[in-house]
């Protein structure tokens, strides 16, 4: 109880107004970068059809040149939040389109932008404006060189979320065998200075195993002060390798400025803010008011969510590596190389017809590359062909899919039942398809 009741307890608030401005500067180069890179090219302008979130797919990015004026709009509100001017709808604004992106299209999906969506959402309710910001200057209201302690403790509690379950993850054959990391490394071997020692068996020996120890102990050597600095030092190698070889964009930056959490907050305002008075907590501990104990409630409800995603592949049949069932939000990072083809046949009992289509005439590279490991776009892509043969005059036609996808160096196996018509199929969020086949686990 006296733990609860310190998480209620005023703290300098400098680790969250460093990180405020870190993390403003990494959302306006993420959403800046992402125009110049072509990145909304290629995700969100050029595509006939997106692969949105089930169930929204009216969803779809503006046309033309307005998708580019929507991540400038994303941009502005970076830096509103680095800035800390007009905080609060600078985050909101920022939070509610970097959440419209993430489900407009998953052919590029990425733990970091689920995180990004998730740590917004700390950012909206946490008083991270209330020092060295604009808003701080012109409202005095705002003003503040504290903020209560559970401000820190959930960016830590998160962190330490996503670094457990991703060591757990990395428990199985594929990634222990080293098969993930030397395809993944292959096709860098042309990188200048960098691709020769990714080739090396040693060097791919560490990436395995050091993944594995440094995910699931680095959050503990930063809660542990005599191992902090180094462990701070190791964080930053760590991200920095990881963002030379695998270009994951700010994710390992962000990362980095989230170690911030870790230290003492008057370590923090010493290096950074030098004119900021120095601040003494007290003894005493707070009483749990109501609203208190209303928002430990709401965390707890949260926090066991975070919790229960991971592990939530467990409740459905057959191995998520190729069901995916349970895969998304879970921490499952840099795990597999999944390759394969899938082709559709298309049945008109009103023509009495039938013909294949090869997905590649409607989809990008980066679509027709994602799709035959994933059911869930496989049968997207089935219910938009059905749509599209309904309106051209084919009437009610049946569409049947031949997939067969190989994970990492596994022989090709078929992934989809191809008796059924997955125009009829409705989809199942909470429980397994039995049109989605696997190998038995």
């Amino acid at each position: 109880m006296n733990w609860l009741k310190s998480q209620f307890q005023p703290v300098d608030n400098s680790p969250l107004i460093l990180f405020r401005i870190c993390f403003g500067a990494l959302v306006f180069l993420e959403c800046f970068g992402a125009t110049l890179t072509g990145w909304v090219k290629r995700a969100l302008i050029e595509p006939e059809f997106n692969f949105t979130l089930i169930g929204m797919e009216w969803l779809q990015p503006p046309d033309g040149p307005w998708m580019y004026v929507y991540f400038y709009a994303m941009s502005v509100c970076g830096l509103m939040i680095m800035f800390g001017y007009y905080y609060r709808m600078g985050v909101g604004l920022f939070t509610i389109l970097w959440t419209l992106v993430y489900w407009m299209q998953k052919s590029h999906y990425n733990n970091h932008y689920y995180l990004l969506i998730l740590l917004s959402l700390f950012m909206l309710i946490v008083p991270a404006h209330a020092y060295a910001s604009r808003d701080a200057k012109r409202w005095n209201s705002v003003v503040s060189t504290t903020c209560p302690r559970w401000c820190i403790t959930i960016f830590v509690v998160q962190l330490w979320i996503v670094f457990t379950f991703a060591a757990a993850h990395k428990l199985y054959p594929g990634w222990l065998n080293g098969d993930f990391i030397a395809m993944n490394f292959l096709g860098k071997r042309n990188r200048w200075l960098i691709g020769p020692w990714l080739q090396k068996d040693w060097l791919q020996q560490l990436v395995i195993y050091g993944g594995i120890l440094f995910d699931a102990c680095i959050v503990y050597l930063l809660l542990w002060k005599k191992t902090r600095k180094a462990a701070f030092v190791l964080a930053i190698v760590f991200n920095l390798f990881n963002s030379l070889v695998f270009h994951i964009g700010i994710f390992p930056y962000l990362m980095i400025a989230l170690m911030v959490f870790f230290f003492e907050p008057e370590t923090i305002r010493r290096i950074f803010f030098k004119k900021k008075p120095i601040i003494t907590t007290e003894k005493s501990l707070p009483s749990l008011t109501p609203s208190c104990i209303g928002l430990v409630a709401l965390f707890v409800v949260y926090f066991a969510h975070q919790l229960y995603l991971p592990v939530r592949h467990h409740l459905y049949k057959g191995d998520v590596f190729y069901t995916e069932e349970g895969h998304r939000l879970a921490w499952r990072m840099m795990l597999r190389y999944k390759s394969g083809y899938t082709n559709y046949t298309v049945y008109s009992p009103q023509a009495d017809s039938s013909w294949i289509v090869n997905p590649k005439q409607h989809l990008t590279t980066q679509q027709s590359a994602s799709l035959p490991g994933h059911p869930d776009m496989i049968w997207q892509f089935a219910r938009y062909l059905h749509k599209k043969y309904e309106k051209e005059g084919f009437g009610d036609v049946e569409i049947r899919a031949e997939a067969f996808v190989s994970l990492n160096k596994e022989p090709l196996v078929r992934l989809i039942d191809p008796e059924v018509d997955l125009a009829k199929m409705p989809w199942q969020p909470l429980k397994h398809s039995e049109w989605i086949l696997s190998p038995d686990k």
